[in-house]
């Protein structure tokens, strides 16, 4: 168990002397320009800054696990995610000096498995939260439970950084890259398509769970296009499109009249997804954000730490995590996600995206 790992003094000293160290940032800019030429020079100079790195930013998070409040560090779910991230310190600790492109593979290689032992991460951790709520004095008020809020805020913002890093890294040894791809970074992405892809898949979700689907209608010049991740915009697009659905097929499910149309409006670096679902209750919208007030949470009573090993089988979706995880995603490289709702109407998700590419990092 983590616990026994970290009380091994040598570890423990060689963890806290780690997450002292300074994090550095990088941009999207920096990602895009550098891996544009993935030249065996500078993959070695990328594994070479990964070795140094990672284990500053994995530390930090093993050992802020140790003193969550309310006893959430020793919930079963939390000390496997513990786990985890004191495995990948180890490894990456006992990975000798990269000196040359033999080593640089096996380095590859091996933070390429370090990536999937975290795949599960977001709903062990969720997991956890259900643990501690379980077992917690119902006389404990939410807001007494913000260190919590900012500790997975945190948490999720790192790993969200972490596997950026290594998904970039590994993905610019592929031989024949597409057009404009560089490792994650799409140099001509168009938010268009990307929301067009993802709509569909929101919507065949929807299909599946009842039936039927309100249309979708997206609006904006489909040859704008700017460099980002389509992936992370592709996630964030997701999860506003299937809670409008949700919310508009819920609300005309019984009725004669026809469902309208989810809207989603597309304007340089915003997106706007507009219902008419009959919108968030007031009482509700400080609460959309947050990690505790899942509604979700009859998924997880479904599970336990032993049936969510390190597959990929896993989503956010469907573990009430989506719209928080969706704002750091926007975060990440500069942008935001704003909620509007107007109680009995709809709601709109303003998602601002940022262009430049030069807004570095935020490191918690």
């Amino acid at each position: 168990m983590a616990a026994k790992k970290l009380c091994d003094s040598l570890l423990l000293d060689e963890v806290s002397k780690w997450g002292s160290m300074k994090q550095t940032g990088v941009t999207l800019r920096y990602m895009m320009e550098f891996g544009s030429r993935p030249t065996d020079r500078n993959m070695l100079i990328s594994a070479q800054f990964l070795h140094k790195e990672l284990p500053i930013r994995i530390a930090r998070r093993a050992i802020e696990i140790e003193t969550l409040p309310f006893g959430l560090s020793q919930k079963p779910a939390v000390l496997k995610v513990q786990d985890w991230y004191v495995d990948s310190f180890r490894d990456l600790r006992s990975f000798p000096e990269i000196k040359n492109k033999n080593d640089e593979l096996d380095f590859t290689q091996m933070i390429k498995m370090i990536k999937v032992r975290h795949n599960n991460v977001v709903p062990m951790m969720a997991l956890g939260v259900q643990q501690l709520k379980k077992t917690m004095d119902t006389r404990i008020l939410y807001e007494d439970l913000d260190d919590i809020q900012q500790f997975l805020d945190r948490f999720y913002m790192s790993r969200i950084g972490i596997r950026m890093l290594i998904g970039q890294h590994v993905a610019l040894h592929e031989p024949n890259p597409a057009p404009d791809v560089i490792g994650y970074i799409h140099t001509k992405m168009s938010p268009m398509e990307v929301a067009r892809n993802a709509s569909e898949v929101a919507r065949s979700v929807c299909m599946r769970q009842y039936g039927s689907a309100p249309d979708i209608d997206i609006y904006g010049d489909p040859k704008f296009t700017f460099p980002y991740v389509p992936s992370h915009l592709h996630l964030m697009v997701f999860e506003l499109v299937k809670n409008s659905l949700r919310a508009v097929q819920e609300r005309y499910m019984d009725s004669d009249k026809v469902a309208p149309p989810v809207r989603i409006i597309v304007a340089d670096g915003l997106e706007d997804v507009s219902d008419e679902g009959g919108g968030i209750p007031r009482s509700g919208l400080p609460r959309i954000f947050t990690y505790l007030y899942s509604t979700a949470e009859n998924q997880l009573d479904l599970l336990d730490e032993h049936a969510l090993g390190t597959g990929d089988m896993m989503t956010m979706a469907g573990y009430g995590y989506g719209l928080p995880i969706s704002r750091l995603y926007a975060r990440y490289f500069g942008g935001d996600l704003q909620i509007i709702s107007m109680e009995g109407y709809g709601t709109d998700a303003y998602l601002h995206l940022s262009r430049l590419g030069d807004s570095r990092e935020p490191l918690p």
